[in-house]
């Protein structure tokens, strides 16, 4: 750190949380669902202008990236700016995009998932640049776009076509201002089955799609219950999410049918071994079902198509390494107490960086878990306060532990 204390860079914080608070309700007015987050992402812009980054700039895909300092050392701050849809209106008994606050809580679509992170990312660099505590790194603060579509897809992107490669990412997603080091990768999985149609008064005289699948579900079902286990990030999962059919007619024998599979790969499991898993099922053998991966080839808001599988690898940062250690010294400095180091339940942009690019990823933002997609979605000033804080901070933090380390 400079000779500015972690103090004075809490107490800045403190003073921004009306700012702060405004921001986030702009943010959460706009509707930002996937691949339509451009309104949002002109906000941010503004917002990145009116507090004095050095530079703003929206790359192809849609990304938002923004920049404090020029030294060596580039390290990126990441929060998703898209959000999923409202669901089911009556179980809101708030309006999920007016962005309703009282003295303690901010409500709305986006609040913990994830526009709370933005929010408290662009106050900690105007603290930084107010404060004076640039030293030898760049800052990128990046507002990505198409998370909830297919995480991990932007910063494929911002890594392979815009070249930045930071030497760690702090992924803001809604940690309740825990310190997270890691999660279980996922996968979308396609089941197919084939028939021969046939009038339905007479079944015999085809072969029936969907009478296929019936034992492949029974026998995935089992299959979630005997999955790897990880004693740092739990056991891994599948569930089936969809189910489609296609036949000439309601009054005839199917002659496809489908299901999509979320699986969940916990620590040592791949994409291959899932995908075998499922392949070596009795049933599976027996119907000659085709078990394959799903593509995504969605355009962004700028019809950017930007193709992948839609496969997203785990990954976990060792508790020691620098990434993770600056945090929590950072932590205890701010705050005074020891931080919770653990790890989320579901999927961030980390799948990307950390899990196929091995750039190290801390986790720490604003917001509960339990609040992402959730009806009356809601997140809590006080914690925009601690990650701005912590946000400004940890920048200087890291350096000095390099410095360190390098004696």
């Amino acid at each position: 750190m400079s000779k500015v204390t972690f103090e004075e860079i809490l107490k800045k914080a403190q003073s921004y949380e009306q700012e702060m608070t405004k921001f986030l309700r702009d943010m959460i007015a706009i509707p930002s669902e996937s691949c339509d987050e451009e309104k949002v992402i002109l906000r941010i812009k503004e917002e990145m202008e009116l507090v004095g980054f050095d530079s703003v700039k929206i790359d192809s895909m849609g990304n938002i990236l923004g920049t404090i300092g020029h030294g060596k050392h580039i390290i990126a701050m990441d929060a998703h700016i898209d959000t999923v849809g409202v669901g089911e209106i009556s179980n809101w008994i708030v309006d999920p995009y007016i962005g309703l606050e009282n003295d303690e809580e901010i409500y709305g679509r986006g609040a913990s998932d994830q526009e709370g992170g933005m929010a408290s990312m662009v106050y900690a660099g105007k603290i930084i640049k107010e404060l004076g505590l640039e030293d030898d790194y760049t800052l990128i603060i990046t507002g990505t776009v198409q998370e909830e579509d297919c995480d991990g897809l932007c910063w494929q992107y911002i890594i392979e076509e815009d070249k930045i490669r930071p030497e760690f990412v702090v992924i803001t997603e809604p940690t309740s201002c825990r310190i997270y080091r890691g999660h279980r990768g996922r996968m979308e999985i396609k089941i197919h089955t084939s028939g021969i149609s046939c009038h339905g008064s007479a079944p015999e005289r085809g072969d029936n799609a969907i009478f296929k699948m019936a034992p492949i579900l029974i026998e995935l079902e089992q299959l979630n219950h005997q999955l790897l286990d990880n004693e740092f990030l739990g056991k891994g999962t599948l569930t089936v999410s969809e189910i489609f059919h296609s036949s000439p007619s309601r009054c005839a024998v199917a002659d496809g049918c489908t299901v999509s599979v979320d699986r969940r790969l916990t620590d040592g499991e791949t994409f291959e071994s899932a995908l075998e898993e499922i392949r070596m099922l009795p049933s599976v053998k027996k119907a000659n079902a085709v078990v394959s991966m799903y593509d995504y080839a969605r355009p962004s808001y700028t019809n950017l198509v930007y193709p992948t599988k839609a496969y997203f690898p785990t990954w976990v940062l060792d508790e020691e390494h620098i990434a993770c250690q600056s945090t929590i010294n950072a932590y205890k400095n701010l705050f005074d107490e020891d931080p919770v180091v653990d790890k989320w339940t579901f999927s961030t942009n980390g799948v990307s960086i950390m899990g196929r690019y091995n750039i190290p990823c801390i986790g720490f933002g604003p917001g509960h878990e339990d609040q992402a997609h959730a009806p009356n979605e809601k997140t809590w000033k006080k914690e925009l306060i601690k990650a701005c804080a912590l946000y400004a901070a940890l920048p200087g933090e890291y350096l000095r532990q390099l410095k360190e380390e390098r004696k």
